[in-house]
């Protein structure tokens, strides 16, 4: 029996179809995006719904497959091959090709057989403004099926990217508009949008403890240094540059400082860089010889005096984890962060994060992380010695942080935010035809023209 049922729902049959650009292929990682729809539907799927994730999938695997119980569906593919450079190489042909090709197939092979059987519903995820014309799309082919009221389509917004390119109207009468965070919440008021929230959360295998021998290798790889760690896009929101700050002044109070980062392959990087200089830091570029937790190591041998060492290869899941586990902190210091999952996966591994102040609604300062208030490197510096000399409260926050994180875990998050919320929506026509055409008034009601139109000249989906 599935949550749904078991939380006093409707008792219908539910399947879960996920829409989404990014996935678990390579091909198709561009951040936590892809972290967060891996994670959910093999959560769905472990709790006992039939979960499909529709994607831009890597050319060189099946069209369909099915892993851990999730069925995989890579979509534009032939697009893809003409775009080497991932998920996002090719974006307007691929949003254009999801849109138009994705929901009639969806329809025909999938949702009619399946809703056409009585005692079932049909649950639609979508994932960010590059779907916005696919649920348009979907939600006027379902009306025209006479299907509507079977289904319940939402869209989550992760972040505030293309915003712009949205038609919040049309997309609200199709959907229900969801979104990851309080702050996000916040932030769509001005649109004229109220989203219900469904944090982000996180897989059973980030609670598992790190290997012993690994955690002692980098205690011997980072001796006697004071070792933070970040891992984020080169982006001016991520406040790097406060980053460099923060490990400028640790090593003017004489304290060691050794940051690990890894950013992604943005241009703020070079100032990022460049700054690091202009403060007198040394830094190291390193690539990774091999992957997982041994080219890890080897990329931090023979480092010397280096305050920096920029990792120019991906850390994979393991060395990542270390990283968190064993830096004296993890700076998730982002300046706007529409959730913050980095820090919720340090605190999963018993890591002491620091946050910024936006949208990270598990940090509770100085009680499961340290939380920075301003971009005054010597904040972070005041708060750290405060901890380094009361090993107890430091040892006390992170298990805090630990027991903050599993109440992350997704299984929490489908029972206790995602369930409610297909309750509600259900149960009050959220994201109905009927509530669509009650708000939108008489001429929405007919069913003669097809609402997902992208316009090509505006960019408006």
């Amino acid at each position: 029996m599935n949550p749904f049922e078991q939380s006093g729902g409707t008792g219908e049959q539910v399947q879960v179809h996920m829409l989404c650009f990014e996935g678990p292929d390579a091909y198709s990682r561009a951040g936590g995006l892809a972290s967060r729809v891996t994670g959910l539907t093999e959560a769905l799927a472990e709790a006992g719904f039939d979960t499909h994730l529709w994607y831009i999938g890597d050319t060189n695997l099946p069209g369909h497959e099915t892993r851990r119980q999730v069925h995989l569906h890579r979509w534009c593919q032939w697009i893809s091959r003409y775009h080497p450079g991932g998920v996002y190489d090719g974006e307007e042909g691929k949003r254009w090709d999801f849109a138009s090709s994705l929901p009639p197939f969806l329809m025909q092979e999938a949702l009619v057989p399946f809703l056409r059987e009585p005692g079932r519903r049909s649950l639609i995820l979508a994932e960010e403004w590059q779907t916005a014309s696919a649920v348009l799309h979907l939600d006027w082919l379902l009306r025209c099926a006479g299907l509507r009221h079977r289904a319940t389509i939402f869209w989550n917004a992760n972040n505030m990217c293309g915003f712009d390119r949205i038609d919040w109207a049309r997309l609200a009468e199709a959907a229900v508009i969801t979104t990851v965070s309080r702050y996000m919440r916040h932030r769509m008021w001005s649109l004229g949008v109220d989203p219900l929230v469904i944090p982000n959360g996180l897989p059973p295998e980030e609670f598992e403890g790190t290997d012993r021998e690994a955690m002692a290798e980098f205690s011997r790889c980072t001796r006697d240094r004071v070792v933070l760690g970040k891992v984020a896009r080169w982006d001016p929101d991520k406040r790097w540059l406060l980053a460099i700050d923060i490990v400028g002044e640790l090593k003017r109070h004489g304290w060691r400082p050794l940051l690990i980062a890894r950013g992604g392959v943005e241009a703020h990087g070079t100032e990022v860089l460049a700054r690091a200089a202009a403060v007198q830091l040394q830094v190291v570029e390193r690539a990774q010889p091999q992957p997982g937790a041994r080219g890890f190591f080897e990329s931090l041998r023979d480092i010397g005096d280096a305050d920096v060492v920029s990792l120019r290869s991906h850390l994979t899941r393991e060395p990542r984890r270390v990283l968190f586990r064993g830096a004296a902190a993890v700076l998730a210091n982002s300046g706007v962060e529409p959730f913050g999952l980095v820090g919720l996966e340090a605190m999963a591994v018993e890591g002491l994060a620091c946050t910024g102040g936006t949208g990270e609604d598990y940090a509770v300062p100085g009680w499961n992380a340290l939380v920075l208030q301003s971009q005054d490197p010597r904040e972070f510096v005041s708060s750290f010695h405060r901890l380094q000399t009361s090993p107890a409260e430091e040892r006390a926050l992170r298990r805090r942080g630990k027991l903050t994180a599993k109440q992350y875990a997704w299984n929490e998050i489908i029972r206790r935010n995602l369930v409610p919320c297909l309750q509600l929506a259900s149960g009050s026509g959220l994201g109905s035809a009927e509530s669509a055409r009650r708000r939108a008034g008489p001429k929405r009601a007919r069913h003669g023209e097809p609402s997902f139109v992208v316009r090509r000249q505006s960019g408006r989906a």
